[in-house]
């Protein structure tokens, strides 16, 4: 990676790590004093962050990607996190990018995308 990476490279290393399954890689791209909002709203920290994609990403079977926008240190990213049971649920996340770190996330999704479905 270039010494001084544009926001949105910094975001695409990070996605690109914990979607192929190297978290510890990802959190290399987060400041440590991150700050995270989530549908968790036990979720806000980067260990807290580090801890709910080690528990997200084993149930992970691709990640086709929307679409992102850039805006100076902000970058947005539209994807379809998919699992054995959605394949269209869409999850976005807003990105702040300073120092060459990712210093927060706001993450939105539908949760209930990823509930089984119910038995007629």
């Amino acid at each position: 990676m270039p010494e001084n990476p544009a926001p949105v490279a910094i975001v695409e290393a990070y996605h690109r790590a914990w979607t192929s399954g190297d978290v510890d890689r990802a959190m290399t791209y987060v400041a440590d004093s991150f700050v995270c909002s989530a549908p968790d709203p036990d979720v806000t920290t980067k260990e807290h962050w580090r801890g709910y994609l080690s528990a997200f990403m084993p149930m992970l079977t691709g990640t086709p990607e929307l679409t992102r926008m850039t805006e100076g240190k902000r970058v947005a990213l539209w994807y379809y996190p998919q699992t054995a049971v959605t394949e269209n649920t869409l999850a976005s996340e807003l990105f702040t990018v300073e120092g060459g770190r990712i210093t927060s996330i706001h993450l939105t999704f539908d949760r209930l995308g990823y509930r089984p479905p119910q038995a007629a």
